[in-house]
């Protein structure tokens, strides 16, 4: 079988990190099937197109860069027209290797899933939209009139659509975005993830949030505010926080002016890889505080460690986290995290490790998400 993945999101020569969710769905894949990856990208930088072909793995990307300006047309229009014609070239790419979809998938709506639709119909294959997007959890998710009309019109004609969670689905329909032939695909976690070590006794509990520092999003300043409540109580634990983004110097200086920092919290800025995994592995339990979400990651890499998870119960979080694997508590609840942090200190031992990983192995492989997204493939072309 022969699918090819089309993405509004995926890592470029700009931003290595964006789309990985993406990038992995399209390996997993390609462990039952030829996948090839298009992607097109803007950069003001250039002024003619360039493609690059490049193996990832078991995948074949063709990443399309087209300029912002086409000829002596500027702004949205010319960035457009050089959009669709990006498409055109890096599908000439394609079929000038003599390789023909069985499948097309594409991710997220409605612009990338617009294209994907229209070259579906116009070569008779099938064609398949992933969603991800939290936009969708608010009334007032699109633009205009058009943009609702085109999404709702592609997502009618997909022959399924694949949001990552059944909350997501319900707003998605919510929306007018019906589909006789919606089912839930969750995000891969990397096999690293799902690698056993020995943890050492840590001197303190040792707790660990990942995240992108978007305070109005991750209530940042939130977990400061009950590590230092906390820490008038016990002192036998410490915060750990990963990641980087815009609210990252301003954490950094609300931890010291509530004096958490370093005694009681400690930033590393940006781990990926082995780094990563490794602060998982030394952690006790994970913290999420957001105040929405879609699913983020981070549970799926906690619950592959074999960490139980305290977490706001928003967005389909609470499709993956129950008594077995963590607590759920309301979003924005300072008390009630508060009281749920103290009483994990003491309990994170309780949760059967072993049960935690073997439910993360079959929810979030490679294995397992590719068979899954292969049986869809095969069961709308065997129709």
């Amino acid at each position: 079988m022969n699918v090819l993945f089309m993405s509004a999101w995926y890592p470029n020569r700009q931003d290595s990190m964006a789309g990985l969710f993406v990038q992995k769905h399209a390996e997993a894949v390609s462990l039952y099937a030829d996948v090839k990856v298009l992607y097109v990208h803007a950069d003001k930088e250039i002024k003619d197109f360039q493609i690059i072909k490049q193996a990832h793995n078991s995948i074949t990307e063709y990443l399309v860069y087209y300029p912002t300006k086409y000829k002596f047309i500027g702004g949205k229009a010319g960035k457009l027209l050089n959009y669709l014609i990006a498409y055109k070239k890096g599908l000439k790419s394609i079929e000038n290797e003599l390789w023909k979809p069985d499948i097309i998938q594409a991710n997220v709506f409605t612009r990338t899933a617009l294209v994907a639709l229209f070259l579906g119909m116009k070569y008779h294959i099938p064609c398949v939209v992933i969603e991800h997007w939290t936009r969708y959890f608010r009334e007032k998710t699109f633009t205009n009139f058009l943009h609702k009309f085109a999404s709702v019109r592609v997502a009618k004609k997909a022959s399924a659509v694949l949001p990552v969670t059944h909350h997501l689905q319900k707003w998605m329909e919510h929306h007018g975005m019906k589909n006789s032939n919606y089912q839930v695909i969750n995000n891969v976690c990397e096999d690293i993830f799902f690698e056993k070590t020995e943890k050492p006794d840590n001197q303190k509990t040792r707790i660990l949030n990942v995240t992108c520092f978007n305070d109005e999003h991750k209530n940042i300043s939130g977990i400061l505010r009950v590590v230092k409540e906390l820490s008038k109580k016990r002192q036998d634990f410490e915060v750990i926080l990963v990641g980087d983004g815009d609210d990252f110097e301003r954490m950094k200086m609300y931890a010291q002016e509530l004096e958490v920092y370093p005694t009681f919290v400690n930033f590393t800025g940006l781990l990926t890889g082995s780094e990563l995994v490794e602060q998982y592995q030394l952690c006790d339990f994970t913290l999420l505080f957001s105040n929405f979400e879609n699913i983020p990651v981070v549970i799926s890499e906690s619950l592959a460690c074999g960490k139980p998870v305290i977490s706001t119960s928003v967005g389909g979080i609470n499709e993956h986290i129950n008594s077995t694997n963590g607590i759920l508590i309301e979003a924005g609840d300072e008390k009630g995290l508060l009281n749920t942090i103290d009483y994990m200190i003491d309990n994170y031992r309780q949760y059967d490790t072993e049960a935690i990983i073997a439910e993360a192995v079959t929810k979030y492989s490679y294995e397992n998400v590719g068979k899954k997204l292969f049986s869809i493939y095969s069961e709308i072309l065997n129709k």
